[in-house]
């Protein structure tokens, strides 16, 4: 606001001496340009702010057609982003206080004024309105913003919370501000502790916190703390952004077990191998010994045959070790799986304790299902068996099933998950339970926390093995003392079985113009060869900064963006975004050669998108995805 530039003041006041006053004093001072305008009631005001821009108000409190703080109420209503000064008699200066305390920026005396208070108040209200405003769309910036952001002081009470940390933590502002650190997060709190220490230090700190929200449910969030402080050097307050990464590291924990159990099953299946060909010759000898037995007495003829038994119940094992390795072999068919539900019921019912009560509900709906009837078989009775054997004392076991129809977001929590229907079994016990830290070892072969000689450990990573092979997968969740549940994910058929045949013919293009992002030369160039081979044009990009500009010549043009996720300087995932901004309607397909849970959906891929497809990918897949995005 320089001195050159004219200040619009529209003054709402009856008086006409009052209103004479104010235009003389305003008069006397030459260092700033005022335009001033006046009206004399409420009304006629409003009307006027209506129909005319002005930069500030003053506005006496006792009007015609309004009295007292209502005047300033129904002003402020009609007109938020205007600043209010508010004149008043000397014996209504508390009212006057209640003016600025409801949101007036500032307010005059009738009869201490001066034009050098009266100019330097309304400069005064004008540049405080700006600020306000500026405020207000910093803390909506900060409020739109995905991540939790808060400020406290040295004596950690919070500050400032946006709605970010209200749908993080759960606590809304009202809850927040003022609380101490320690209240509202008891959890972490040494974490919390060695934090600050460092940032004493550094002045900066990031790193990962384990916090409990307002619910009781535990997250992981990366934290980066900033130490702000005074004009005198002293602390003042820490600014601290958290962005929630617990899916994040769900998901990297189950792929770090994928790994896990992949290598151990690799590492199985060539000892397993190993083992089966010492044990032939021993089997197969021990059985040729028995034919001859006028050469040997009969302890001898008693060990061959304690040597024929534990070598035949070795290979027993070696053969669930494969089953780990490989996930079994066997013919596959149409399933109902509701009726090995009631096979498993009725062995149940007539071989478990009496103590041990049953619950089955398995609606008569179940889609089928393509399997083993004999592995699936295996694996439902592999889980009562050790629901039994978690309730020595008795308790309740159940056996439900349903279908379900998992869509991108159970996906993206569950590394072995696929967009699609499945039918869910699920095998619930409320015995001992398991501890957190075995849990992560339960699939593992040999892994078993029952006493020696009642258990291999080979149940449960045979289970997994078996469910793997039939293009499932299995969740568990347990609490110690209280309860234990397995869930087991088959796909469903929902059409007819047999691999699907594409007619490359269908999936030719109509010369629609395709951009190619990728930071690979020769993948850029074997996709727009492949895409123009099938009657597409192709347009490449060697980055996202590339791609954005080329999408903002010729967007009227583009009908489909492949975008490779994994690229220097900006990656798919802002490209994406920034494409999406540009145009909401933008059809994107992502590309990616990470690790992924195949088909369309994976961990990889944002939201909003048409397709995914992993490399490497071939011809058919490429202008298949193309075709069903376009």
């Amino acid at each position: 606001m320089d001195n050159q530039t004219p200040i619009h003041v529209f003054l709402i006041e009856d008086n006409p001496g009052d209103r004479r006053l104010l235009q003389e004093l305003l008069r006397e001072v030459t260092s700033v340009a005022i335009h001033l305008e006046y009206a004399n009631s409420l009304s006629q005001g409003i009307q006027h702010l209506r129909e005319n821009p002005v930069d500030i108000v003053l506005l006496d409190l006792f009007l015609p057609d309004s009295q007292g703080l209502s005047t300033f109420t129904q002003l402020q209503q009609q007109e938020r982003d205007l600043p209010i000064v508010v004149t008043t008699g000397l014996n209504d200066e508390t009212l006057a206080l209640r003016a600025v305390q409801a949101g007036a920026q500032d307010y005059l005396v009738k009869g201490q004024i001066t034009g050098e208070l009266l100019v330097r108040s309304i400069r005064y209200a004008i540049e405080r309105k700006r600020t306000e405003q500026k405020i207000r769309e910093q803390a909506a910036l900060l409020d739109i913003a995905t991540d939790a952001i808060l400020v406290r002081d040295v004596q950690n009470q919070i500050l400032f919370w946006n709605k970010g940390a209200e749908r993080l933590y759960g606590w809304t502002v009202d809850e927040a501000l003022g609380k101490t650190v320690s209240l509202l997060f008891q959890d972490g709190l040494a974490q919390i502790e060695v934090a600050q220490q460092q940032l004493m230090i550094d002045h900066e700190w990031q790193g990962e916190l384990n916090q409990i929200t307002k619910a009781g449910q535990k997250i992981t969030v990366e934290s980066r703390w900033t130490l702000v402080r005074d004009d005198d050097g002293r602390p003042k307050f820490i600014l601290i952004v958290n962005t929630d990464v617990t899916a994040k590291k769900q998901l990297e924990a189950q792929f770090f077990r994928a790994q896990r159990l992949e290598s151990i099953g690799t590492l199985a299946s060539g000892i397993a191998h190993d083992l089966n060909n010492i044990l032939t010759p021993v089997l197969t000898t021990a059985q040729l010994l028995q034919m001859k037995p006028g050469n040997l007495d009969e302890r001898s003829l008693h060990m061959l045959k304690i040597l024929e038994t534990n070598a035949r119940r070795g290979a027993e094992i070696i053969k669930q070790v494969l089953s780990f390795a490989r996930g079994g072999e066997g013919n596959e068919t149409v399933l109902q799986t509701g009726h090995l539900i009631r096979e498993i019921q009725q062995i149940i019912q007539e071989t478990f304790p009496k103590s041990i009560e049953l619950e089955v509900d398995v609606p008569g709906d179940l889609w089928p299902v393509i399997g083993n009837a004999t592995q699936l078989h295996q694996v439902l009775m592999n889980l009562c068996v050790n629901a039994r054997d978690a309730m020595p004392e008795g308790g309740l076991l159940s056996l439900s099933a349903e279908n379900l129809t998992l869509d991108r977001n159970y996906t993206r929590t569950n590394l072995e998950a696929k967009e699609g229907k499945y039918i869910a079994i699920t095998v619930k016990d409320n015995g001992v339970g398991i501890s957190s830290e075995m849990l992560d070892r339960i699939f593992e072969p040999f892994f078993t926390s029952k006493d020696v000689g009642k258990g291999t450990g080979l149940g449960l990573s045979t289970a997994l093995g078996i469910i793997k092979s039939h293009r499932g997968f299995i969740t568990v969740s347990s609490t110690p003392d209280q309860e234990t549940q397995f869930r087991i994910f088959l796909p469903a058929v929902t059409a007819a079985y047999g691999a699907e045949v594409v007619d490359l013919e269908v999936l030719v293009g109509d010369h629609q113009l395709i951009l190619v992002v990728d930071d690979e030369v020769n993948v850029r160039e074997v996709t727009k060869a492949s895409l123009e081979t099938y009657r597409y044009r192709a347009l490449t990009a060697s980055d996202g900064v590339e791609a954005i500009a080329l999408y903002a010549q010729q967007q009227s043009d583009i009908g489909l963006v492949i975008v490779d996720m994994m690229m220097p300087a900006m990656d798919g995932t802002t490209t994406i975004r920034i494409l999406q901004k540009l145009n909401p309607q933008v059809k994107i397909i992502a590309v990616s050669g990470l690790p992924h849970s195949g088909g369309e959906a994976s961990p990889v891929a944002p939201v909003g998108i048409q397709g995914f497809l992993p490399k490497p990918y071939t011809v058919e897949e490429l202008v298949k995805a193309v075709h069903d995005a376009l």
